[in-house]
């Protein structure tokens, strides 16, 4: 099998597996527990804190509390800036986010509160005036991505915190789930309030995700049982996971060239030498994922070209998550202003550290002939 969905999620690094056993079986203590087993198993319960905190920036391990994923993470940060603010209706957000904000902020506009979506431009970029003009006194915080999960596109979140503090008072939450373990990360170096991850996205099991709050920044206490000052949210922590999350965060501090080299090469070749192919997005790499390549192969149905890859052993993914039925596009698509003739082509190939050039050789001998023979059936 040749797996190309990375975005979607990852496999258990071998190194994070063998980390991982001996706290299913031999180091079984509750963390909280006040004899020596249980503050053994604390200890290692704030190594990983630690290694965690290193990777994305943090100033201190106490900035980091563990969560069951990213949509957790997410929602605690949108829902606790509401319930600490209630006086304050507006939230700011993008027509590009995951759906575990796009979710949140329809339900919370149901009942009431009003929400700015932020537009792209066709190459996926905000306005950052735009987002400046939408900020008012009553704005609880505002919530954009560091990375688009579908077209891999960058926003310039420490650009759009010194905007959101410069012209307000509001919270600045960023979705790192699909950055975190590809790009650098420094959250000293920003003025971010609210981060959130998620470990299957880079090796760790999934089932673990953690939020980053600022040092000084609350939340409301029932989100985390104990309160921020004790690193932890309600419920016993799952110690073999954390562990797992901690060991990725230590082998992802690096991040590995080849992954560009790889995505690049089959980038390239597609664009080169298979016709009526687009690239979705920014062409500039620098303002990309390095794994990422969101590509429509114009008047083709996504759909066909991934059972067809299927077929041979490769895993990739429809960038237009289409309905057969309705054949409604991605929402990320349609706010790039992607025709539907290349969004329901679009296919998103997203490499990972495993991934080698012989697997790239293979998907660029196979796919030329998967797309002409889709397209001679659709004459």
């Amino acid at each position: 099998m040749i797996y190309f969905d990375n975005n979607a999620t990852t496999q258990i690094a071998p190194q994070v597996f063998e980390a991982m056993k001996p706290f299913l079986t031999d180091f079984y203590g509750n963390p909280s527990s006040a004899y020596t087993f249980g503050r053994e198993t604390r200890q290692i319960v704030e190594k990983s804190r630690q290694q965690l905190a290193s990777l994305i920036g943090a100033k201190e391990p106490n900035e980091i509390i563990f969560t069951s994923c990213g949509t957790e993470s997410d929602n605690w940060a949108i829902l606790g800036a509401i319930e600490a603010n209630p006086e304050k209706k507006h939230i700011i957000t993008t027509q590009v986010e995951h759906e575990a904000i796009r979710k949140v902020c329809e339900r919370l506009e149901k009942k009431g509160h009003e929400i700015t979506w932020l537009e792209v431009d066709e190459q996926g970029q905000l306005n950052l005036d735009e987002l400046k003009t939408s900020l008012r006194p009553d704005t609880a915080i505002v919530s954009i991505m560091l990375a688009n999960n579908e077209t891999g596109i960058l926003f310039p979140v420490k650009e759009i915190a010194e905007i959101i503090k410069a012209n307000s008072d509001a919270l600045f939450h960023v979705d790192g789930v699909n950055a975190v373990g590809k790009i650098p990360i420094n959250l000293q170096e920003t003025a971010i309030d609210l981060f959130s991850l998620s470990g299957h996205k880079f090796h760790a099991p999934k089932g673990i995700g953690a939020l980053y709050l600022r040092e000084g920044i609350k939340l409301p206490s029932f989100f985390t049982g104990g309160g921020q000052e004790s690193g932890r949210r309600a419920g016993t922590e799952a110690v073999h996971q954390i562990v797992g999350l901690g060991t990725a965060a230590e082998m992802v501090k690096e991040t590995e060239q080849k992954v560009s080299i790889l995505r690049d090469k089959l980038e390239d070749f597609i664009l080169q030498n298979i016709s009526n192919t687009q690239l979705n997005g920014t062409s500039d790499r620098q303002k990309r994922l390095p794994n990422t390549s969101s590509i429509a192969f114009s008047n083709l149905n996504g759909e066909a070209i991934l059972a067809k890859l299927n077929d041979i052993g490769v895993c990739v993914s429809t960038g237009s998550a289409c309905n057969a039925e309705n054949h409604v596009t991605s929402a990320v698509l349609r706010a790039m202003n992607i025709p539907y003739t290349e969004a329901m082509g679009t296919i998103r190939f997203s490499l990972g550290r495993f991934n080698t050039n012989e697997e790239v050789d293979f998907v660029i001998e196979s796919l030329p002939k998967i797309v002409w023979e889709l397209r001679q059936l659709a004459l």
